[in-house]
């Protein structure tokens, strides 16, 4: 493999494929295998590697996903900077099916996932105060308004552990809270992204209205998440497409720097 993969996408439900006349390798890593082969192509002349986080024919559930292996494929590939999509319910009237939620904020939920890489005997606590990268959060917000697609420039995510959608008691609760989107497999993406030094940003395409949302709705199925990812995908790809030919070949924020002083040595 000569070219250099500094750019990494993975694809959520619904979004199993991004790349043309590319080729598919495997990563062997220290936790596992990965979700996928990982596919290797090219866009705009730079390399790009993809990985469909459920796997290509949507096998594995958002709980059994192999975080850790995934991340550290990536990063053995060289890659420096993440965009990780994900189809998500709305919890806000104002955000609506079809919207892109460029997410700013995370409330994690989930409560049985390997969420970090130090287990320890270092110790490392390394900040999350702010989720994602607000270089690439910027390169995407700029990109949706070129593109002319309905997007919100902020968003907190909570991240429920699924595979089972939430009650109507649990989505009134994370509606109150005034959160805006909720999705399965933000976290421990985003948290181990960010403890191997690399940028990630989240773009949230918005598929349902959580459990009925006010009553005007009825429940969130899959089969209606898939339907309206599918409807949407080729808009999400031009929107990555067009983010990755806008980011810069050097990082200008801290994502690089994670673990300065995160560690008792």
């Amino acid at each position: 493999m000569d070219r250099k993969i500094k750019i990494g996408v993975f694809g959520g439900s619904g979004f199993y494929s991004l790349l043309e006349n590319a080729e598919k390798i495997k990563v062997d890593t220290p936790y596992g295998p990965t979700s996928d082969l990982i596919t290797i192509g090219e866009v705009d002349g730079r390399g790009v590697a993809f990985l469909p986080r459920h796997g290509e024919r949507h096998t594995l559930p958002p709980h059994k996903i192999p975080y850790r292996a995934n991340l550290w494929a990536m990063k053995q590939l060289g890659v420096e900077r993440i965009i990780g999509p994900c189809a998500a319910g709305s919890l806000q009237p104002h955000v609506k099916i079809g919207d892109f939620v460029i997410s700013d904020q995370i409330v994690n939920r989930t409560y049985r996932r390997e969420d970090t890489f130090y287990d320890g005997p270092v110790v490392t606590h390394v900040s999350f105060a702010d989720p994602y990268c607000p270089e690439l959060r910027k390169i995407s917000i700029e990109s949706a308004k070129k593109l002319g697609l309905p997007h919100h420039e902020k968003g907190t995510v909570v991240v429920i552990e699924g595979p089972r959608f939430s009650t109507r008691a649990e989505s009134k609760f994370y509606s109150a809270q005034g959160w805006e989107v909720i999705n399965m497999t933000q976290y421990p993406e985003a948290i181990l992204a960010r403890e191997l030094e690399m940028c990630y940003v989240n773009i949230a395409l918005i598929t349902d209205y959580d459990v009925g949302m006010e009553g005007k709705v009825p429940p969130v199925s899959h089969e209606h998440v898939i339907k309206v990812f599918q409807e949407n995908n080729e808009k999400l790809k031009e929107l990555i497409f067009e983010i990755i030919k806008n980011i810069p070949d050097e990082r200008h924020c801290n994502c690089g720097s994670a673990l300065d002083g995160a560690r008792f040595e």
